[in-house]
């Protein structure tokens, strides 16, 4: 029931070339499947990068200078 919607899609979507939609039927439910899967983990990503990017902004504000060198990308505290 859960993988329904994107069944009737493919099914929807092969009938149109004339076919039965079963094959259809097949990969818009996997398709679907799939997309549960990978989403949350793209949106996971996302809001880790907005965050670290929001970060480094504060850090740019407050000390003013970046907290990565551009050049390396080295992260360890440099001496003055």
């Amino acid at each position: 029931m859960a993988n329904l919607l994107g069944a009737l899609i493919g099914a929807a979507i092969d009938r149109q070339d004339g076919d039965s939609g079963i094959k259809g039927a097949i990969v818009g439910s996997v398709a679907e499947t799939v997309i549960r899967g990978v989403v949350p983990i793209v949106a996971t990503f996302a809001l880790g990068w907005v965050v670290q990017y929001g970060a480094r902004k504060a850090w740019q504000a407050m000390a003013g200078e970046d907290p990565v060198d551009g050049a390396t990308a080295d992260t360890r505290s440099r001496p003055y």
